[in-house]
């Protein structure tokens, strides 16, 4: 949790809204120092790459196997400190023999409780210990082992494990039952080890115990620096004041805010962190769960959010809620093309893979005793996905957070509209507004701006205003992972090997899902090309081939693809960022320039820059709806609109050199309407529910999804308000859902 000083910088409130909230979270301040405590603590131990200052002990956990012991003693020469090996100074010298004869002697239940009894009496401190591979088993030992130590796993790949063991004949572990073979057993055990440690080394195929002390090292060195991974505005300038003013965040703090006091968007400070190839090729075979828990790891420091803790979160997020087991399957559809479908989530688009980690986050990084209202604007997708994702919180955490979205009232497909509207909850509410979305997300950032009115909201309520929308980096950071893992699975489906290129075609406006595929590219996914895929609101792509970002004289387009229906590109600026070599100044004149005169222009050198890595096209209404007809008579699959304006694209734009990966952002039957035009269907007139009834009886790819279909059973129909396109009644609506549900939080 937060301190006090961070929660006054959360929006900049005023003094007197600090002192408002003073009240109300002073019976909470026992709650809050500890994690403040262990921040500050935690720098506290780690004086060198070769010394440990205080009496923190490194715990080394792992299956058997994995090299703890020998690992152990390397780490103890390095940092000179005590070593103890649990196996061979604890529990053979307690029980004056061997691990496996006291196994052998008393069976596994038993063992694992005296294992547990004996640890309990260890004492150490500054030292190396090396667990057993039962030790995690013992819920009692481990507390007692993790009160004074950095527990580190060694994630050594099982089939090292299970060669290491043979060699050793040995073909059994504890706690392996009756039939289960040593890899079902090591898998099982593996469980035990995921709530419990603080950092993983992520072990390569083949490593030697000197390679993997190293990076213990380098892990233990991570946790204990809690500066070292910050995050700075896009428009954050290297000057005294202007660091005083606008100091760097940590991640907590970046979700929280959403949208940097200067106008800015959230990035880190430092260079994103990379995996070796060898660590890629351990997530092979890895499922996306696997895949997300060892990425978001390496994105997010563990005092920010512990490793077991975000496990538990991508576990709730992804566990369930996704009708496929791979979350974000990849399926060949002809010739070098690949589509990443990403709609398997409760509200059929790509939104879900975000949005139903992200409150989990946001829930876990604001501080107690503070209320927090979402502001959301939408093209369409976001909206319910944001309503359906906080509406799966805790009871605890829905008292505290509540979600307002702004939608075009006549900007967003039936369907659409009646997902987000049907998606409303007890913290939750839809807000129709007689524009397009670009007014919908201006409107937002006046809103974050407006300091007399987030000042009195803090006051009167109590409570603090943030976003979700892909501006703030806890929604962006999810989605790199199914970039990453749509590439494994093209690895594991043995199209490509390892290190070969691909391209990435993505339908994009906001171009926040592009650009977590730029930052998929820099962890060390080999993307040769980006391919921008615009509809007829193509600013991105004019911009990418001329340079020049031009709003002037253009009018947004309706589309059968509602949710690229975007002129201001918000996550552009991110990436203008890194290209610019990180010139916040740059930033700041560009966008300036961008509000007051609505275009800019890039220099040369940087538009050369962006068209190494990037190309763009745009697809016509008549291409759509050709590009969802053709490709389903030619291999009975369904392309939404969206997706088929990236077909479109990549089709003209891709050189056929390597595969290119299509990302589909949203089930078809979303946009119900447009699939039966683009088939030649004549019955138009029908309800959303016929229409997606109709599509379901046609048997094609991929299959109907079951949570829209149930979600068009719903009869009852539910409220939500629609207003002009004016910002200050856009406050007074928010305000109004606001109050009522500071009412009935009260009652």
């Amino acid at each position: 949790m937060l301190t006090l000083t961070r929660c006054h910088h959360l929006k900049q409130i005023t003094q007197e809204c600090l002192s408002s909230l003073l009240v109300k979270v002073q019976s909470s301040t026992q709650l809050l120092l500890p994690r403040a405590f262990a921040r500050a603590e935690s720098g506290k131990s780690w004086h060198s790459t070769h010394s440990l200052v205080g009496d923190k002990n490194i715990v080394l956990m792992g299956p058997p196997g994995s090299g703890k012991t020998t690992v152990g003693r390397i780490l103890g020469d390095k940092l000179g400190c005590c070593v103890i090996d649990v196996d061979s100074d604890v529990l053979e010298k307690a029980w004056n023999m061997s691990a496996s004869e006291k196994l052998q002697d008393v069976g596994n239940e038993r063992f694992l409780e005296e294992e547990g009894k004996t640890v309990l009496n260890l004492s150490a401190s500054g030292s190396v210990i090396s667990l057993s591979g039962s030790n995690p088993m013992h819920d009692a030992s481990m507390w007692h082992l993790k009160k004074n130590g950095i527990v580190v796993y060694l994630d050594v790949p099982l089939t090292d494990i299970i060669s290491r063991l043979k060699s050793m004949r040995i073909d059994r572990i504890v706690g392996q039952n009756t039939g289960a073979s040593l890899r079902d057993s090591l898998k099982h055990v593996r469980l035990y080890y995921k709530k419990w440690y603080d950092a993983r080394v992520f072990c390569e195929s083949g490593a030697s115990a000197e390679e993997v002390a190293d990076k213990v090292l380098d892990v233990v060195k991570r946790y204990q620096d809690v500066d070292s991974e910050t995050f700075i505005s896009t428009r954050h300038v290297c000057l005294k004041d202007h660091d005083k003013k606008f100091p760097p965040k940590y991640f907590s703090e970046a979700v929280v805010e959403g949208l940097a006091s200067d106008g800015g968007l959230f990035v880190p400070e430092k260079e994103f962190p990379k995996l070796s190839p060898g660590e890629w090729n351990n997530l092979i075979g890895a499922t996306y769960i696997e895949r997300a828990q060892v990425l978001l790891e390496r994105c997010i420091h563990p005092v920010d959010i512990p490793a077991a803790k975000l496990g538990e979160m991508i576990e709730t997020a992804y566990g369930e809620n996704f009708a496929c087991s791979k979350v974000a399957p990849v399926r060949h559809l002809s010739g070098n093309q690949f589509i990443l479908e990403l709609f398997y989530g409760p509200t059929g688009s790509f939104k879900d893979l975000s949005l139903q980690l992200m409150p989990h986050i946001f829930a876990y990084c604001i501080p107690p005793g503070c209320n927090y209202v979402i502001l959301v604007a939408t093209s369409g997708d976001t909206g319910s996905a944001v309503l359906n994702g906080f509406s799966h919180l805790n009871k605890n955490d829905k008292e505290r957070i509540a979600v307002v979205t702004f939608f075009p009232e006549n900007g967003v497909s039936d369907f659409q509209k009646a997902e987000i509207i049907g998606s409303q909850r007890e913290n939750g509410w839809a807000i129709g507004v007689r524009s397009d979305f670009d007014f919908c997300q201006t409107a937002i950032r006046k809103i974050f701006n407006d300091s007399d009115f987030t000042g009195f909201l803090a006051v009167e309520y109590g409570t603090i205003l943030s976003s979700a929308n892909s501006i703030n980096w806890a929604r962006l950071l999810p989605q790199i992972v199914y970039h990453a893992s749509a590439y494994l699975e093209l690895v594991n489906q043995r199209f490509i090997s390892f290190g070969s290129p691909v391209d990435v075609c993505v339908p994009t406006g906001n171009f926040g899902n592009m650009l977590a595929a730029v930052y998929a590219k820099m962890m060390g996914i080999p993307i040769r090309k980006f391919i921008c895929a615009s509809n007829q609101n193509h600013v991105l792509t004019d911009f990418i081939k001329t340079g020049h970002y031009d709003l002037r004289n253009r009018k947004l387009a309706q589309t059968f693809s509602p949710s690229i229906d975007i002129l201001k590109s918000s996550n552009l600026e991110r990436h203008l960022y890194l290209m610019a070599n990180k010139d916040g100044q740059l930033m700041a004149n560009l966008y300036h320039q961008l509000e007051s005169q609505l275009h800019f222009r890039i220099e040369k050198m940087l538009v050369e820059k962006l068209q190494q890595e990037f190309v763009a096209d745009w697809c016509s209404e008549g291409e759509c709806l050709t590009a969802i007809s053709t490709t389903y008579n030619a291999s009975g699959y369904i392309l939404d609109p969206h997706t088929a304006v990236a077909k479109v694209v990549a089709d003209k734009m891709q050189d056929k050199s390597c595969p290119v990966l299509i990302a589909s952002t949203a089930h078809y039957s979303k946009f119900a309407p447009a699939i039966m035009q683009a088939l030649g269907i004549k019955e138009l007139n029908q309800t959303s529910s016929s229409q997606l009834y109709l599509l379901s009886s046609y048997n094609a790819l991929p299959p109907p999804h079951e949570a829209l279909l149930e979600r068009m059973k719903q009869k009852e129909k539910m409220d939500y308000q629609v207003c002009v396109a004016d910002v200050d009644v856009l406050k007074s609506h928010a305000e109004k859902l606001i109050q009522n549900w500071f009412v009935r939080k009260s009652e």
